[in-house]
């Protein structure tokens, strides 16, 4: 017995001494070692679980157990915990599930591990459902789903839903669970998840026989039968007799039902035989105890132990005695951990100020690219101007045929040239977080229907169809940004329609989820085209990032379109993932909040100056300050073709003086000019005219510049090149509308 408290007193030692080692840093590369084990021990663990090893899983998963606690994984702890937790409900210990499946939560929501955390939730629900507590069952099913959407992990809702539907089922509320089957299946078929879908399949029918359509509930459930039995699904097939035998049953097709419930007796009895033999009492023994040997020792053990309790007081003596050890020991460790911990300091300053520097750098990196563009796109912007306009003029006064085509190319390239600027602009904006949200009433439905026909040409060049899909539940009206949604949509279609010959694109806008008048609003842009790749699928919303240089010259386009969609979801608080297969097509989602709104849209007026007098234009005075003949000529013209005249000059000083002499309603002034600018001009002339309505028509668009044009007094900025619908409607607005107050 004294051999036995020397043991005893060796053991405590060394246990003790082990937990202040833990205690200290382990070195990374051990760490690494032992994190491969856990990975390789959960990765065993779960092929014995489908293989039916209960009890092979549960001692790897003991193992990986101890060595994640070991260096405090607390996301293996949980992933671990929530395994054995499934083993424990499998095995009909359905308490001692619970008890483990809440520690796997409480590890997975201190980790932050969603995905995980969603099959722990599905599990617990799974506990319930077996327990007849179906509300609580649906709370946690509820918080699968809401996890898995978290991670965009939609391929995992369907076995969610089809549970939420069997909850619903048993709780005698037969709609619900119709819906929830029926979403499952959508679901189910666009991840190509047959083994769920089969399940689903089923339930859904015997969902139907309950509410008396045993027709369609046949057919259902014999659709069911079918994919199990393709898919060689046992147990499905199994329930799927049963269901049949119940059903065949209500139809008073006795025949039929006795066949459907021999043929599931005799593959229920062998499903049972086969799990009886993984839940047998020899399996449970090997479970605890490896070999016989191993039993006696433990025996043996028992029994030393039991004698070894009259040694009480010297045991004590001796534990005291350990005590006064393991503190010494946890004060050298407790010195060694602050030397570590100050050299990690000096380490962490050094690294601090190196991060200072780089970040100074990059600063100054990012505005010397600010300024570069506002530079690079002012000078291309300035002659585009011309090339658009003279070109829109040309193809207005009847040019001979042979040079409509010609004169419509130019305008093709020029569109092309303004929209890879302003996509450029775009991205500048974006990546320097400079991008507002401008919420306003619209109609979403309207607002989609005219997108698509604006864009119903191009689809038709390339012989495809637009289809509209306005989910009946979703209101029409909105309180949101309606330009960066148009702007999502465009790029969106528009890329569907490059990359689409001979086919369909399907536009889809659903309700997700609404809370009062909160919508979570999804939108899907479907085509049967060329398809993307897996591998160039990683990087399509990166600036530049398109499929390959060959594809880049086949359908053309700047690469910055789907980076800007992202960048514009990102900034709506929305997200967006997509699907895709070479040679079938490619499917993007978004989807982002919005709130309904019951004001009522008053319709625009279209054709600003066509209802005016004549005489009531012909009082109106513009002055067009512009050093640039081309550009003079261009402005002058589309403003005599708005019946509106104007006098022109080429410098900041003439204009001041003009002012000075003319009363003017309206001045429309560049900013880059030789002698003092247009800004300089503009200040001058709030000194003595504080009401004059004086528009920056100007190629410079950076939103750096709106402080200065503010501080100098423009009422508004007009960019170059512009729409005439814009331009027409900003000057009717400072000319009339004024007017009229």
């Amino acid at each position: 017995m004294k051999s036995q408290i020397i043991k005893t007193f060796a053991f405590i030692i060394f246990f003790f001494a082990g937990l202040n080692l833990q205690a200290q840093d382990i070195p990374q590369k051990e760490e690494e070692v032992i994190q491969s084990t856990i990975n390789y021990n959960i990765s065993i663990a779960q092929k014995n679980i489908d293989n039916n090893e209960f009890y092979k899983a549960q001692s790897d998963l003991d193992q990986a157990l101890d060595l994640a606690y070991q260096i405090k994984d607390h996301r293996s702890i949980g992933l671990i915990y929530s395994k054995i937790g499934k083993i424990q409900f499998i095995s009909e210990e359905p308490v001692e599930a619970l008890k483990t499946l809440f520690k796997a939560v409480e590890k997975q929501r201190f980790a932050e591990d969603n995905l995980n955390i969603a099959e722990t939730y599905k599990t617990i629900g799974n506990v319930f459902m077996s327990r007849n507590e179906y509300s609580r069952a649906l709370d946690y099913y509820n918080s699968a789903q809401g996890a898995f959407e978290q991670e965009n992990l939609y391929d995992y809702i369907a076995e969610t839903k089809m549970y939420k539907g069997d909850a619903y089922y048993n709780l005698k509320q037969f709609d619900n669970a119709i819906e929830q089957y029926e979403e499952a299946i959508s679901l189910a078929k666009r991840y190509q998840n047959n083994k769920i879908l089969s399940s689903i399949y089923l339930n859904l029918g015997k969902t139907k026989a309950e509410l008396g359509d045993l027709t369609d509930a046949e057919n259902t459930i014999n659709q069911g039968l079918t994919l199990a039995i393709k898919e060689k699904h046992r147990g499905i097939v199994n329930n799927a007799y049963k269901a049949l035998s119940d059903l065949y049953t209500k139809k008073e097709d006795y025949k039929q039902a006795n066949s459907y419930l021999q043929k599931h007796l005799v593959l229920n009895d062998s499903i049972l035989a086969v799990k009886r033999s993984y839940l047998s009492p020899e399996k449970r023994l090997d479970k605890l105890y490896n070999n016989p040997i191993e039993y006696q020792l433990e025996k043996e053990a028992d029994l030393e132990k039991e004698a070894s309790s009259t040694w009480l007081e010297k045991l004590t003596t001796i534990l005291s005695i350990a005590l006064i050890t393991i503190l010494s020991l946890l004060t050298l460790s407790l010195y060694k951990n602050n030397n570590i911990r100050l050299k990690s300091n000096n380490i962490l300053h050094k690294k601090n100020a190196e991060l200072t520097i780089a970040m100074e750098k990059a600063e100054l990196a990012t505005k010397t690219k600010a300024n570069f563009l506002s530079t690079v796109t002012h000078e291309l912007r300035t002659p585009l101007y011309a090339v658009t306009g003279l070109t829109n003029m040309l193809l207005e006064e009847d040019p001979k045929p042979a040079q409509i085509q010609h004169l419509k190319s130019l305008k093709f390239s020029g569109d092309y040239l303004l929209t890879f600027i302003n996509d450029i602009l775009q991205i500048n904006k974006i990546e320097a977080n400079k991008v507002d949200i401008e919420p306003e009433v619209f109609n979403l439905k309207k607002k989609a229907e005219n997108v698509i026909s604006a864009l119903n040409n191009s689809a038709l060049d390339n012989n495809i169809k637009l289809h509209l899909e306005y989910d009946r539940e979703l209101p029409t009206n909105f309180n949101a940004d309606q330009l960066k949604i148009s702007q999502i949509l465009i790029n969106l279609i528009g890329n569907s329609i490059k990359f689409t010959k001979d086919g369909d694109i399907w536009i889809r806008i659903i309700k997700q989820s609404q809370n009062d008048n909160n919508y979570e609003v999804r939108y899907e842009v479907e085509d049967n085209g060329i398809g993307i790749s897996e591998e160039k699928q990683q990087n399509m919303f990166e600036s530049f990032s398109q499929g390959s240089i060959q594809i880049n010259r086949k359908y053309g386009g700047t690469g910055l379109g789907l980076s800007i969609v992202k960048g514009l979801i990102d900034i709506l608080k929305g997200k967006i993932y997509m699907k895709s297969e070479l040679g079938k097509g490619t499917t993007f989602f978004f989807e982002i909040p919005m709130k309904k709104s019951n004001e009522v849209i008053v319709e625009k007026k279209a054709n600003y100056f066509n209802e005016v007098d004549e005489i009531e234009l012909s009082n109106i005075k513009i002055l067009v300050v512009e050093d640039n003949k081309i550009n003079q000529m261009i402005t002058k013209k589309i403003l005599n073709k708005m019946k509106l005249y104007c006098d022109v000059v080429d410098n900041g000083e003439d204009a001041v003086e003009q002012v000075k002499t003319t009363k003017y309603d309206v001045v429309l002034m560049d900013i880059h000019m030789p002698g003092i600018s247009g800004m300089e001009a503009t200040k001058i002339i709030r000194s003595f005219d504080k009401e004059l309505t004086i528009f920056a028509l100007t190629a410079v668009t950076i939103e750096d510049k709106m402080q200065e044009f503010d501080e100098a007094g423009f009422t508004d900025i007009i960019p170059k090149p512009f729409k005439q619908e814009e331009f027409e409607k900003k000057l009717f607005n400072a000319l009339m509308l004024t007017e009229k107050e």
